[in-house]
């Protein structure tokens, strides 16, 4: 299993330098100056020849990509002449380690995502950090959401296959999977944030924390959680719904299902005990993949709802081209993909002794 994780991360090594370069390539064949978008309509020619030596925008492309594979590489190298892009800043690396020689240094240190050329050059890290939180907290009450429902409701149609409620379960299921989210959060932000507000009293966009009444700071409005949460949630909670369903069907009809039921167990006991772990491994599949995709910015419903998540964040940067931003965003939810990942293997193992034994 060690051995299995530790295979995982060398290949996600290479699937975020295949990310990075993609991404690089790409911001770079589109048309617009760098330079020009951080200094926006107050440069001159003074200027902006200035921020393209300091940055490093006046060197050739390839020189550029390696520069940013420097950047967001945990041991990078970096030159000792200050006039250098690679030169080591104290406001740019956060450096764990390095080592010196005469004309460069080898550096341990924190990804160095660069910094927003819209927001006054704030670090792309503080943005993330600022905004993935919120997109984490909503992914979550999300998946908390459609896997509690979903996973009961999936019992209970296998249960009582073909019945009323199965065939009913399974409707509402079809209609769930096919209603694309930034139309679902529109009916539900009008009809429960302003139609029925004076029952629900839940507003039609808000963030985890917003500006108290007196302006002197923020406060958590959990209540701004509802609507995009259960939005969010609607699709997953389909899938997760048909697949418990499906899945424990299956597990039901095995030969050692028979036998505890020869034996006398309850139907409870047969499938809390002998048939609910065997039939979650493919719900983990779903949920884990949903996840990932849920913190890659659920950008339809947070810009809607005016969540401050990442997915805002991304729509906004793709509105001002702010490269930075985009391409940070685009790295940490590669990397988190990866690490999802990872964690369902262990999750696999607890459910599943044979993947444990491997």
């Amino acid at each position: 299993m060690v051995q299995n994780i530790l295979q995982k991360l060398g290949y996600g090594v290479f699937t975020l330098y295949g990310v990075a370069t993609v991404v690089f390539l790409l911001f770079n064949v589109l048309p617009g100056d760098p330079a020009r978008m951080m200094l926006d309509q107050r440069q001159d020619s003074e200027q902006l020849a200035m921020v393209k030596k300091k940055y490093g925008f006046d060197k050739p492309l390839i020189t550029q990509y390696f520069y940013y594979l420097n950047d967001i590489s945990v041991v990078s190298f970096h030159s000792n002449t200050s006039d250098d892009f690679s030169f080591i800043e104290d406001d740019k690396y956060s450096i764990f380690f390095e080592v010196p020689f005469d004309d460069f240094q080898i550096v341990l240190k924190a990804p160095y995502l660069r910094k927003s050329f819209q927001k006054n050059g704030k670090p792309v890290s503080e943005i993330i950090s600022e905004t993935l939180p919120n997109t984490a907290v909503l992914a979550t009450a999300s998946i908390g959401i459609a896997l509690v429902i979903g996973v009961l409701f999936g019992i209970f149609s296998a249960l009582w296959k073909d019945t009323f409620f199965d065939k009913f379960i399974a409707v509402v299921s079809t209609l769930g999977m096919s209603l694309p989210s930034f139309l679902s959060a529109i009916i539900f932000a009008w009809l429960f944030g302003f139609v029925l507000k004076e029952y629900t009293n839940l507003n039609m966009t808000g963030s985890l924390f917003e500006v108290d009444d007196f302006g002197e700071g923020s406060v958590l409005r959990l209540k701004n959680l509802i609507l995009p949460a259960i939005v969010l949630g609607i699709r997953p909670l389909a899938v997760v719904i048909q697949l418990m369903r499906n899945s424990l069907l299956e597990v039901l009809n095995q030969d050692y299902i028979r036998t505890a039921k020869a034996k006398g167990l309850s139907q409870f006991q047969i499938v809390k005990n002998h048939a609910f772990k065997n039939a979650m491994n493919p719900v983990v599949t779903a949920i884990s993949g949903w996840f990932a995709s849920m913190l890659a910015g659920a950008v339809f419903v947070e810009y809607i709802f005016n969540w401050n998540g990442l997915g805002k964040e991304i729509v906004e940067a793709l509105n001002t081209l702010d490269q930075p931003v985009i391409m940070g965003a685009v790295l940490v939810i590669a990397s988190l993909f990866i690490l999802i990942n990872i964690l369902v293997d262990l999750i696999y193992s607890w459910l599943d002794p044979k993947i444990r034994l491997g």
